[in-house]
């Protein structure tokens, strides 16, 4: 069956991957950024970009509604370019993972059968703020019905580790990108995708 997919955070490392599987396979897919500068990538790979920021909770709720999906992949992250820099700017990705995840939720509040499936980590994180934002964004996927991804350390083209594997639990990119599509039928719940 083909799908509308609303897809928040289509321009990352995975989205790169995932848009061209969803459009072969016979997807809609709405591809969120709030970078105006990457609507032509996203068209390019024959996605319908639409621009807008995920902490504009009135503009989201009206985005998503507007396309009206029947899955809503959320894959937003705030990471840095540079994995030294990642511990100094940590904040801005459990600020995505928590409030961010929050407003998506909200925007799918009267849609019926949309189902949401977000990225989560496989790997313990120390207690603080990071480890709260997981555990929000867990939770509201989970009270929502909806499937969480636990990923392992993303490794390959255009991750953190390019020449080198990272610690486990970790996961090709390509790997990552298809354990995704998969996703879109599995059931509410949990679900780790690492390396076989």
């Amino acid at each position: 069956m083909s799908m509308r997919v609303f897809f928040a955070g289509a321009s990352g490392v995975i989205g790169s991957r995932l848009v061209p599987m969803l459009v072969e396979a016979g997807h809609t897919v709405g591809a969120m950024t709030r970078s105006a500068q990457k609507v032509d990538q996203l068209a390019a790979m024959g996605a319908q970009p639409i621009v807008c920021d995920v902490f504009d909770r009135p503009a989201l709720t009206r985005a998503v509604r507007w396309f009206a999906p029947h899955v809503l992949l959320h894959e937003l992250t705030d990471l840095p370019d540079n994995l030294a820099d990642l511990p100094q700017e940590s904040l801005l990705n459990a600020r995505i993972r928590a409030e961010g995840t929050r407003n998506l939720v909200g925007a799918l509040e009267g849609l019926g059968a949309t189902k949401i499936i977000a990225q989560s980590v496989a790997w313990r994180i120390r207690p603080g703020p990071e480890a709260d934002a997981v555990a929000q964004l867990e939770e509201a996927v989970l009270v929502a019905n909806g499937v969480v991804l636990r990923y392992g350390l993303f490794y390959g083209p255009g991750t953190y580790y390019q020449g080198e594997l990272p610690p486990e639990p970790r996961v090709n990119i390509a790997t990552a990108a298809a354990r995704t599509f998969d996703a879109l039928d599995a059931p509410a719940g949990i679900l780790t995708v690492v390396d076989d």
